[in-house]
């Protein structure tokens, strides 16, 4: 990329920005590093950029063009209305998960003193997302990666949410430990997936990604162990690929779950599935 003397004012930034990347992305970027609103940059199109802010601005749309995530390149993203932090040490929130969270809440949102477990929490977008949301419940938050559980707590501390975290592959380290509700966005991708390679995936961690030939195999793990660690009537919610629905109701069914159904993201995908564990005769 062309460089430049002297350093434009926003509007002469965003068009060299559009020459290399989205616009909204350059919004983004331009942000971040003015620090400004988003309406700052439309009303004040003519303030000039200083050099240092300049030189950031342009390494970071250099860093874009090159297939960076713009959520790693400012260290943050958003989910369900809350501004979470990020890092390549963890998945970057997704809109669609937000389902998870609806799900959870319509199931427990007036049940205090609930215990609920979130596994492979990542950046802890969906544990303190519910800790916040739920009304006086014990969370607690498992992640198998201690660089990902060190997003979390930062998270959880920022945002002022109590929650329990746990290093731990699944349910290795929670002993008999059971909880009124379990919800996961493991990985599902399966581990030949072309996409693995395209766009901003090839930037996260590849192992809160792929899950075996199907993409299956962690879902398959969590379903076999969850009833050992469920009260009676506790539910189990599970983020899922595209096309996995039919074969994770399947798996809810050999172990013994009722109530099982999926529902829809916004997109009309059938994203999320679930059961009520009944219990052992």
């Amino acid at each position: 990329m062309a460089d430049t003397l002297a350093a434009p004012d926003i509007a002469g930034a965003l068009a060299w920005a559009r020459e290399h990347i989205e616009l909204m992305d350059a919004r983004v970027l331009l942000r971040h590093v003015l620090q400004c609103s988003a309406a700052r940059l439309v009303s004040h199109p003519e303030q000039r950029l200083a050099g240092p802010d300049w030189s950031v601005f342009r390494t970071l749309v250099e860093r874009r063009a090159a297939g960076e995530p713009v959520a790693y390149l400012v260290g943050e993203r958003e989910f369900f209305g809350r501004n979470f932090l990020v890092s390549p040490a963890v998945l970057i929130p997704r809109p669609e998960t937000e389902l998870l969270i609806e799900l959870a809440l319509a199931r427990f949102g007036s049940r205090p003193g609930s215990r609920v477990l979130d596994l492979g929490t990542g950046s802890g977008a969906i544990a303190i997302t519910l800790a916040l949301e739920l009304d006086a419940v014990d969370l607690t938050a498992v992640d198998a990666s201690r660089e990902a559980l060190w997003v979390a707590m930062a998270n959880a501390a920022r945002l002022g949410a109590s929650v329990s975290f746990v290093q731990g592959d699944w349910f290795a380290a929670l002993g008999e430990e059971r909880f009124h509700l379990i919800v996961s966005n493991p990985p599902y991708v399966a581990e030949a997936d072309p996409h693995l390679a395209d766009g901003d995936v090839r930037f996260e961690p590849q192992s809160a990604l792929a899950a075996g030939p199907e993409g299956l195999d962690d879902l398959q793990i969590i379903v076999a162990e969850a009833p050992r660690h469920l009260e009676r009537d506790g539910w189990l919610l599970l983020e899922h690929g595209y096309d996995q629905a039919c074969a994770v109701r399947g798996l809810l069914t050999d172990a013994g779950f009722s109530e099982i159904n999926s529902w829809a993201d916004l997109a009309g995908i059938e994203r999320v599935s679930g059961g009520r564990w009944p219990g052992r005769p």
